[in-house]
């Protein structure tokens, strides 16, 4: 089984290592940037970004923003998602899609608010993280 290579760390094991793995995807502020440049080119508006490094175990960052419609916002995180994709940027999970009032796109360390923009009022998430350093575009 060893000459096969049929054991992880075997001689001919060219599996990458967590540092290659690590080396090769974005860093948390290169996502950010991916992930705001997305949302702008869609028409997202009023983007904030939360800086949460020190203070979460959830993420380094939330970026919140909304759309005028329910429609736009699912048309903001699906368009989002499909381009982030090509770049190498995976969301590892999305809650709300289907009501597209509030949606919460994981990734990794950013995690994603997309709000129709009466819910975002409501729920005020800024106001609720009033004291987290904001990071201006």
């Amino acid at each position: 089984m060893e000459e096969n290579s049929l054991y992880a760390g075997s001689a001919g094991d060219t599996s990458p290592s967590i540092e290659d793995i690590e080396t090769k995807t974005a860093s948390s502020e290169e996502r950010v940037q991916q992930i705001v440049s997305e949302i702008l080119e869609n028409k997202g508006e009023q983007v904030v970004i939360l800086d949460m490094r020190g203070l979460s175990s959830l993420a380094d960052f939330f970026i919140i923003s909304h759309g005028r419609s329910t429609r736009h916002v699912q048309g903001i995180a699906d368009k989002m998602r499909r381009n982030l994709r090509k770049k190498g940027i995976k969301c590892s999970g999305v809650e709300g899609e289907q009501e597209g009032r509030w949606i919460l796109m994981d990734y990794r360390d950013v995690i994603v608010h997309l709000f129709y923009e009466p819910v975002r009022g409501f729920y005020d998430l800024e106001g609720l993280w009033s004291e987290v350093p904001r990071i201006i575009l």
